[in-house]
């Protein structure tokens, strides 16, 4: 499986018979799938078909499907004789030639065309379609415009699992930077305890000395920073086997990059000396970055 974005696009178009029609889907960072269709009601059937496949297809983001259809009126109308009328301007036409011709009044012959020009005689029928084949062909078609969808999402994702990769060396070179800058000072450390403590034992009449040691043997503990070293480590692996694993995993990147945070300001309070403080910055400014991408992350 590949790494996705949550940002994407795609549109196609379509037509059968009388109907043309257009596809535009899109769609944004959301915490979890927000589905939005503007599809017309009168396609019954199509609007939940869609929201099925999408909801197959795709685990996060805003979504919004939109379907535009058009209707030309070439073929859309017929038109009807109207018999019944017709035959009522038969029989008042009959009628008014014989009153003619009974008072020597000759009347010009009329013509179908004249006939046909009565209003109400002929008339425009609006032909009403089924819809059942439109839905079908729309339903096969929004099969390639989806893969288009996924697949710019698919491409978006492999760039950023790109970027992260980056971003990840980095971090394991700032991690093993500030292992070696912790092993440096240890010495230094150790020498600084044992000068405070000579001081306060020097400087205080009755003080347990056993006391004051475990007190400073305790700030020790508290300075040593190699459990936040080896917890960036394992982070650093987790993020690598979910950037490796694929698939929906935006959620479970969020949150490693909360423990990442968590991990560098914890070095950085502990940090103690100029040299390991601004290597924990760089690692929390690195962090940053790569929660901006992961939010981009399906």
């Amino acid at each position: 499986m590949t790494i996705r974005s949550m940002t994407g696009f795609a549109s196609g178009q379509g037509a059968l018979d009388t109907h043309s029609w257009s596809w535009e889907i899109r769609s944004v960072n959301a915490k979890g799938l927000d589905l939005r269709l503007r599809v017309p009601d009168w396609l019954i059937g199509l609007e939940a078909h869609l929201r099925k496949r999408c909801s197959a297809e795709l685990a996060r983001g805003n979504v919004t499907l939109g379907l535009r259809i058009n209707r030309s009126e070439a073929g859309a109308t017929s038109l009807v004789l109207n018999k019944p009328l017709l035959q009522s301007v038969l029989a008042a036409l009959a009628e008014a030639e014989e009153t003619a011709q009974a008072a020597g009044v000759d009347l010009s012959v009329t013509s179908g065309a004249d006939l046909l020009s009565i209003r109400g005689v002929l008339e425009t029928n609006l032909r009403e379609d089924d819809p059942a084949p439109l839905v079908a062909a729309m339903r096969n078609e929004f099969e390639s415009i989806l893969a288009q969808f996924v697949q710019m999402r698919e491409a978006e994702g492999a760039a950023l699992a790109q970027v992260l990769q980056d971003q990840l060396a980095e971090l394991r070179r700032l991690t093993d930077l500030a292992a070696e800058l912790a092993a440096a000072r240890r010495p230094l450390v150790a020498q600084n305890l044992k000068t405070n403590l000579a001081k306060v034992l020097e400087n205080a009449e009755g003080v347990d000395a056993n006391r004051v040691a475990l007190e400073l043997a305790m700030l020790a503990v508290k300075s040593d920073i190699t459990e936040e070293i080896d917890r960036l480590g394992a982070h650093i692996l987790a993020t690598e086997a979910l950037l490796t694993t694929g698939g929906a995993v935006g959620r479970k990147l969020d949150f490693l990059m909360q423990e990442f945070n968590r991990e560098a300001n914890t070095l950085c309070s502990k940090a103690l000396n100029s040299d390991l403080t601004s290597v924990g910055l760089e690692l929390k400014a690195v962090i940053d970055q790569m929660r901006e991408q992961v939010q981009n992350i399906e």
